[in-house]
């Protein structure tokens, strides 16, 4: 599970092997943890799954990922390829 991101308690990560799926981030602090999509095309974030989430942490996990959403990108493409499935 690499790492990507430690911000403000987050870990935010990819799993090394989830197939062929488009772009995304699983975010942890504590308890919360969500997974969600980077729809590039329209610089926006869908949230596919949450577990413990707050409306404060959903608003501060959505914040970090939007402030860090272009090295997440680049981050995803040296990993596992330029494979920017931005259509979701």
């Amino acid at each position: 599970m690499p790492t990507v991101l430690l911000v403000r308690g987050w870990r935010v990560f990819f799993y090394a092997d989830e197939g062929n799926e488009p772009i995304h981030v699983h975010a942890k602090k504590g308890d919360a943890e969500c997974k969600l999509w980077l729809r590039t095309d329209i610089f926006d974030l869908e949230e596919a799954w949450a577990c413990g989430m707050s409306p404060r942490l959903r608003r501060e996990i959505r914040q970090i990922v939007f402030d860090h959403f272009d090295v997440i990108v680049e981050e995803w493409n040296r990993r596992f390829g330029d494979r920017d499935h931005a259509g979701n």
